[in-house]
């Protein structure tokens, strides 16, 4: 057995955790919690900020290489909304989409998208390298499914007539936005680490 190149993944989430490594379980890599008090300040105006403040302080607290996300639901009626707030939007899932779906009411236009942004930085917190995954889609006018979590049963993604929370763990782990920009971060890795 070869061994596996260790990364810290900087979240305190191990349902993103168990994700990633379900993702990326045939590619050399395996993905450890930073452990400690993992608690950045996310106060980025970006995608790409946020992920680097989070990888960084993954990177001081293990003193190891370390990988980050920040993703969100982008919706083009919104200007962007909820974009690096989708987390925050409101105080509980059901709210958030609730918050959501009266904001489109009187909208034609439900073209959304959702963004993950990359970051991995070495030991020190420099920037190694960093990736943006994309996944196009419509908000529907009401929930289905229940795989999934966040904005996954109101999201329907372009090319089929499911929402995300319809789909299979499988499925949406080969087009999602994470599962696109993991793919290019795992191809830095193992070409680079």
């Amino acid at each position: 057995m070869e061994n596996k190149i260790k990364i810290v993944l900087a979240t305190g989430n191990p349902h993103k955790l168990q994700e990633i490594n379900e993702i990326t379980k045939d590619s050399g890599i395996e993905f450890i919690l930073p452990g400690g008090d993992f608690n950045p300040i996310e106060n980025g105006q970006t995608f790409e900020q946020n992920s680097l403040i989070k990888a960084q302080e993954a990177s001081r607290i293990s003193n190891m290489i370390s990988l980050a996300d920040d993703s969100g639901l982008c919706v083009d009626a919104l200007n962007g909304e909820p974009g690096i707030h989708s987390a925050r939007y409101d105080t509980t899932p059901q709210r958030r989409i609730d918050k959501l779906l009266k904001k489109l009411a009187d909208t034609d236009n439900r073209k959304a998208k959702f963004v993950c942004v990359m970051t991995l930085t070495d030991k020190d917190g420099n920037v190694l390298n960093q990736e943006i995954g994309e996944c196009h889609g419509q908000i529907a006018t009401e929930q289905y499914g229940t795989n999934g979590f966040g904005y996954d049963p109101v999201f329907l993604v372009d090319g089929y007539d499911i929402t995300m929370a319809q789909m299979s763990e499988d499925l949406k782990n080969t087009i999602s936005h994470r599962a696109n920009a993991l793919s290019k971060m795992v191809k830095y890795i193992k070409e680079n680490l």
